[in-house]
Parts: C-alpha cells; structure tokens; sequence
C-alpha cells in the first residue's frame, strides 16, 4: 500500500475498526436468548445477577483477543504501516479496547429491550450514527455545531483518532520532506502532522491515552449498566393481559384469610364466604404435624373462559374463538390431567389459566380458593413448565416442578 496516501491509509484503519466492532452486533440474539435463560435461572436464585454479568464480560475477553490479533496482525502487516514494536502493540491494544465497548454496549443494549424486534432495530440505527460521525466519512469540520456532540461520544471517532495518531507521529512520518514536497515550508507542519490535519484529526500523542480512558470507562459503564437492568428490570411478565380489580368486601375478606400454620400448630381454619348470606363460614381441618412449615391448600378453578385471537388475513375487528366457555378445576393434593387430541387447545388453556398470553382477548373467571386470581397471585401460589422445558428421565414430577416451575 502506497503509505504517502494518508486517505488510503485512514480508510484502511477505519474498515479495520468497523470489522471488529460492527461483527459484535451478531451477538444481539445470543444475548437476548441468555436473557432469557437468566430470568428463568435468576428466579429460582441459582445465582446473582452480580455473577452473570461479571461471567459474561470476562467470557468475552479470550474472543476479543483472539479476534483482534489474528485479524489485527494481519491487517497491519500487509497494510504496510510502520514497522515497529511499540506501533504494532498500541494498534493491537487500541483495536481490542474498542471491541470491548462495543461488546458492553451490545450487552447492555440486549438487557434493556424489550425482545428481539426492538433489539435490532435500535442497533442498526446506532451503527447507522456510528459509521456517519465516525470522522471518516464526514471530518470533524464538517460536522454541524449543534451534532458534534455525537462525534465526541461516537466510539469509532475515538479509535480512528488514536490509530491515526500512532501511525502518523511515528519517526518515519516525522520529517519534513516528502516524495519530493517540503511539508514545513509549504504548510508548517510534518509530514504525518499535515496527514492528519487533512481529516481535521488531532496531532497530539495524548489522544491514543484519551481514547483507552474513553474505552475503559465506557466498557465499565455499560457494563454496570446492563447489571442494574438484569437486576431491577425485568421483561418476563406478561403483556396485554387485563386484570379487575377486587372490591372492598373482596379486600376485608383477604384480609381475614389465616395466617400459615406454624410448625407446632396441628389446627388450620379456612374461611370461606357464603356470597348468599354474605357472611363467612369457618371449617376446622386437624393437619398432622411433620416438622416443616404447612401450606394453606389452594383449589383452582376456571369458570367459562374464552380466548379470541385475531383472524389472520380477515378484517380487522374479526376475531376466532381458541376456548369456547371452557370450565373445570383442580383440587389439591391430586394431580389432575388435561386429556385432547393435538390441536384441541390443552396447552392454551393452560397458557391463558397461568397468565402468559400476551396478546388477544380473554374472558371468564380464574380463580383461587374461590377469590379472583391476578398475575401476582397466580405466580405466587402456582408453578409452570412446559413441554419445551428440560426434564430428565430420573427426575421425580416434584424435582422437575422444583426446578422447571
């Protein structure tokens, strides 16, 4: 490469950094399906979310170097830049800090989208800014005063500029005269100095240092931030589902609802409400004592439920009934089996019973001992998997509800 073309050069070094940065926006659906994972995992306190995020940033780092060298000392060699140690080493180092921030903020991007379809999307567009102010494409100068603040944050700026400047304040381009053109008589600057200038980069070696500060303090801050979301925002919960508030008199019965037994206790009381009378009915259940805590049991049942779904392709108001009034209940202490041929809407009656339909309309009652379930309550009296979950041969049904549900 003929290295008295400083725009061939710069173009070389700004393709560099946009392979090894923009190739981390792959990562998009890996991290979002982790996420997924790490919801599951998380709510059955396998681990921290401290640990996750920490397990994560450091599995990045042998592929970031990995990465980086091998295309890095490929890329420099045959570039024709300047052969020397120091040089090589700063532009492998450079390269490698820049993927990081790229990683973290991919990472952090994954863990504060709601799913996939945004996810996307919102990376493309931050690319689309990135490449733009990158100082390549469009120079410092040309930059409009009121966006050159998206320059000052666009990390491939940062990594140009620092490349830039170790190639071109090396020794070899800090002469005067050039290819038969003194550089100092004509424009008062070096060689590498009016290389630079030319795309309205900065001549001082403390800009690589400015930039690994930039990098480093960018990777931990996203980093952070990704834990703060995985820890206090979760995007699990089901949308799209309405719940109805109870009423006072609903409330005042909650609140008279027993306590759970104590270990020594052999006596549990369970009230019930007589809708007709509107008074509450006490029964008295004598419960043998085992050491451990006892559970109040809880009676689920479903009265006349209806899903409707939009018809695909019909009108927009026409819609398809998937449960057609359906109705049943499940005591404690047993197992109960819902039994169909495929398609006959056993796993969506399940769906619409444990709250995860997102989407279309559903009507009729669920309900816990007799009271009007929401989604809190769902999730904290009832377990679910599924047949996509894993379940092991040798597990008992209560080891696979443990760790499935």
């Amino acid at each position: 490469m003929d290295d008295t073309d400083s725009q061939l050069m710069l173009g070389l070094l700004f393709s560099c950094t946009m392979f090894l940065s923009m190739s981390q926006a792959s990562q998009v659906p890996t991290f979002m399906d982790a996420r997924s994972v790490f919801y599951k995992q998380r709510g059955a306190n396998f681990f921290r979310s401290s640990a996750y995020v920490l397990a994560t940033s450091i599995t990045q780092v042998p592929l970031g170097i990995l990465e980086t060298v091998v295309f890095g000392t490929i890329v420099y060699w045959c570039g024709g830049y300047v052969a020397l140690a120091d040089r090589f080493i700063v532009f492998l180092v450079t390269l490698f800090l820049c993927q990081m921030w790229f990683t973290s903020f991919i990472f952090f991007l994954s863990s504060g989208l709601p799913n996939l379809t945004i996810a996307q999307p919102v990376m493309n567009v931050c690319v689309l800014f990135f490449v733009l102010f990158g100082g390549f494409l469009i120079t410092r100068g040309n930059i409009p005063d009121y966006m050159i603040w998206i320059y000052w944050m666009d990390p491939i700026a940062w990594c140009i500029r620092a490349l830039g400047v170790n190639q071109f304040l090396a020794p070899e381009y800090d002469v005067c005269e050039r290819t038969g053109t003194d550089y100092c008589t004509k424009y008062g600057k070096t060689v590498g100095e009016y290389s630079l200038s030319v795309f309205d980069l900065h001549t001082e070696s403390m800009w690589i240092w400015y930039g690994w500060v930039f990098f480093i303090g960018g990777y931990f801050a996203f980093v952070f931030g990704a834990y703060f979301l995985l820890e206090y925002k979760r995007f699990e919960s089901p949308e799209g589902v309405v719940t109805i508030e109870e009423n006072n008199d609903e409330k005042v019965t909650y609140s008279k609802m027993p306590d759970t037994p104590k270990q020594n206790e052999k006596i549990i009381e369970i009230f019930e409400t007589d809708t007709e009378e509107g008074g509450v009915r006490t029964m008295r259940l004598p419960v043998n004592p085992t050491g451990r805590g006892v559970a109040i049991p809880v009676t689920l049942a479903f009265q006349d439920l209806w899903y409707s779904v939009p018809m695909p392709g019909g009108k927009k108001d026409e819609e398809i009934d998937l449960l057609k009034g359906v109705s049943g209940f499940a005591l404690p202490g047993t197992m109960t089996a819902l039994m169909g041929s495929s398609g006959a809407g056993k796993t969506t009656l399940m769906d619409v019973i444990a709250g995860r339909k997102t989407g279309g309309t559903i009507c009729g009652k669920i309900l816990l001992n007799g009271y009007p379930a929401n989604d809190l309550a769902m999730r904290r009296c009832t377990g679910y998997c599924e047949q996509m979950d894993i379940h092991s041969e040798s597990a008992t049904v209560r080891e696979a509800l443990i760790f499935s549900a």
